[in-house]
């Protein structure tokens, strides 16, 4: 039950709710919460951390969150921030002492008008010419946690995730190489395989604007609105191609650091569309480097023969196309960038990432900073488990049983 801690003002942390449970094992500590706005609207996409240590996660679309710190943290910052809103700022020591762990992050309103002088084509420019200078852009590593769904025909027929190192240099340069330390999937209920050349984090970076620089030109630039982030003034700012695709910035006022990114893509033939989001933090040095990640490619394939022929034996009306999407979901749970600790056996081969052959570490998935289990992810689960009443602890287990 959420309430409203009144020694909270007494510790200056008015304006923030936010639930949460913390669990003590072996020097291990667990923060798990909530976070909302003042309309008691969960925050999604937060970024939640101790960031002199590069240590945190993001909060999930319902606004939850989980992740776990050491007993030598105690005395550390944690903070909570998100576009549109004030950050929040506690010690790890007194977030535990609080009885009730119930905050509201407070709504930053703001209003530039008409203060730049120039249009929103010459900033989004200018914010590509600044991209490695704001950004990493030496020698780093990320710890990723990457979850992919495949929905068949709305039912959810293949779940996947891997713990990944990545070695990168940032937006403005390209992923020089990555290790998939573990991986676990469920079970293969898949009729579309639609195996890759290559593997899924690629083509995460293959749709970063950052990556590649796009057509600036090309797109009509327009200011959406005003909003604010970490202390600076942020501009909104959307480009439309004359075919509907689109991008949209949000740029830092002062600095031109593009703190977040939607992609809109409506392609091509049977309704197929990509929508992408990337979000970015400050390291502890004020360089940005990912925070999270979220594509969703929808559409439809033709039916494989041995599907129509299920279709027809169970007295189904044929179908000429099958409706499929994939959702990808990307959480940066660490960063490294000390070159003495950074330390990585790069994969050597192409391929898609259903095609790694790693046994399932039951207890590596126990131990990590997973996110929360939300509507979307327990949805899929059930579905998964209802096509043939097995578990997926169950499927873990034995479909990647190598």
């Amino acid at each position: 039950m959420k309430t409203v801690v009144s020694h909270l003002k007494l510790l200056g942390l008015v304006l923030v709710f936010f639930q949460s449970s913390l669990i003590f094992t072996q020097n291990r500590i667990n923060i798990e919460g909530t976070v909302y706005d003042e309309y008691n609207y969960p925050i999604p996409y937060a970024s939640i951390g101790i960031n002199k240590k590069n240590i945190g996660t993001s909060s999930t679309e319902e606004g939850t969150f989980k992740f776990f710190v050491s007993s030598d943290e105690l005395s550390d910052i944690l903070e909570i921030s998100s576009i549109g809103y004030e950050p929040f700022e506690i010690t790890v020591s007194n977030f535990i002492a609080l009885e009730d762990k119930s905050f509201v992050l407070e709504e930053k309103i703001t209003a530039l008008g008409e203060v730049s002088i120039e249009s929103p084509k010459d900033i989004v420019k200018k914010a590509f010419k600044k991209l490695k200078y704001n950004t990493i852009s030496r020698k780093h590593k990320l710890g990723i946690l990457y979850r992919r769904w495949s929905v068949e025909d709305k039912i959810c027929r293949y779940f996947i995730e891997q713990y990944i190192d990545v070695l990168d240099r940032g937006p403005s340069s390209y992923i020089q190489a990555f290790d998939v330390l573990h991986s676990r999937t469920s079970s293969d209920y898949r009729f579309i395989k639609n195996e890759q050349d290559r593997h899924a984090l690629q083509f995460m970076e293959l749709n970063n604007p950052l990556r590649h620089g796009p057509s600036i030109e090309s797109y009509n630039w327009k200011k959406i609105e005003d909003t604010f982030y970490e202390g600076e003034n942020v501009l909104v700012l959307k480009g439309t191609q004359k075919n509907g695709n689109s991008m949209t910035f949000y740029i830092g006022f002062d600095s031109s650091k593009i703190y977040k990114i939607e992609k809109n893509t409506i392609a091509m033939n049977i309704g197929k569309s990509l929508n992408a989001l990337y979000i970015y933090k400050n390291n502890n040095q004020g360089k940005l480097y990912l925070s999270y990640h979220k594509r969703q490619w929808e559409g439809a394939v033709k039916t494989p023969d041995h599907v129509k022929r299920a279709m027809l034996q169970a007295g189904k009306k044929e179908r000429k196309y099958i409706p499929i999407s994939y959702r990808h979901e990307v959480f940066v749970l660490g960063l490294e960038d000390s070159d003495d600790k950074i330390k990585l056996q790069a994969e050597s081969v192409q391929q898609d990432m259903t095609l790694y052959k790693i046994s399932y570490d039951k207890n590596f998935w126990k131990n990590i900073s997973l996110p929360p289990e939300t509507k979307f992810y327990l949805k899929n689960v059930e579905e998964l488990e209802g096509l043939y009443d097995v578990p997926i602890e169950t499927q873990f287990l034995f479909s990647n049983n190598r």
